[in-house]
């Protein structure tokens, strides 16, 4: 009867488990026997005693602490209190923090004046600093390396946009070219099937080659050809039959109005005629080789 009744309780409690579980009551892995927490007290006593026991009877000039609360709002004339600041606004925090400073300032300063404590550095402090001089050097030296990279890579932006630029140019001028060769090449074809009977291309190619070597068209004041152009124009003309251009004829055979004696004669001034020897010609002659040796033996 006892192990009977046992099996009821365990198949009670069960049951009782299945029905908590079903309705969410328990929950895989929550089942935990979570410690008593300690209870918290507020132990005054023991505090004020620990207190007492480090506390040292010093003079304030030691201590030097001031407890005080923030300066009175020259705005509002009233001292702002610490439920008037919102902790979530940086400014009112701020502001609080400089006022609470400011009021212990104005309360330590006259106290140490008094106590004849000096409260400005002289002008000749030498404080020590707290990074040695080797430390600066090395700052120092990798803010003027920063520096130099800096301006290497400035100065290479710039190169790298003014290759840029000089490559888009180079590109737009083959394009050009290569846009007038098509079209030299498009009006020589019309030609040669006979779809036009024009030159024009001729002569703009010839102009464009001019141009490019002598400058824009604005550059060249000078119209027409130049005087050498022009001499050769009148001596060899402009084309044509050349061979027998200066043969005689009978008009000019008969002419004799340009025929000059003197001239033909070797008889004109300076001349010395025939077998002369006086004259351009016996002026310039030049010393024969002996007499050239005698004057090279007097200059040495």
């Amino acid at each position: 009867s006892d192990s009977g009744s046992d099996s009821e309780d365990s198949s009670l409690s069960d049951s009782e488990l299945q029905e908590a579980f079903a309705r969410g009551a328990l929950k895989p892995g929550l089942n935990v026997v979570l410690e008593e927490r300690p209870k918290r007290r507020n132990d005054t006593n023991g505090l004020k005693q620990c207190l007492a026991e480090f506390r040292q009877q010093l003079a304030w000039v030691e201590r030097l602490d001031v407890t005080l609360g923030p300066v009175a709002d020259p705005v509002s004339q009233s001292a702002s209190t610490s439920d008037a600041v919102d902790p979530e606004n940086d400014f009112q925090r701020e502001m609080s923090f400089y006022r609470q400073a400011q009021a212990a300032v104005l309360e330590a300063l006259p106290r140490l004046r008094k106590l004849q404590v000096p409260t400005r550095r002289p002008d000749d402090y030498f404080a020590e600093m707290a990074k040695s001089d080797q430390q600066m050097q090395k700052i120092r030296q990798k803010l003027k390396s920063k520096q130099e990279a800096m301006e290497r890579s400035e100065k290479a932006k710039q190169l790298r946009a003014m290759r840029k630029y000089g490559k888009k140019v180079q590109v737009e001028i083959l394009q050009r070219r290569q846009k007038e060769k098509k079209n030299m090449l498009n009006a020589v074809k019309k030609y040669q099937k006979g779809l036009s009977d024009k030159l024009d291309f001729l002569d703009e190619e010839q102009t464009s080659s001019q141009g490019n070597k002598k400058g824009n068209a604005s550059q060249r004041t000078k119209k027409g050809p130049n005087a050498k152009r022009r001499y050769k124009n009148q001596k060899f003309g402009f084309g044509g039959k050349k061979k027998g251009s200066k043969w005689n004829t009978k008009e000019s055979f008969n002419d004799v109005s340009s025929f000059q004696s003197k001239v033909a004669h070797n008889k004109g001034p300076g001349k010395g005629g025939r077998g002369g020897k006086g004259g351009k010609k016996a002026l310039n002659k030049r010393p024969g080789k002996r007499a050239r040796q005698k004057m090279k033996n007097r200059a040495r």
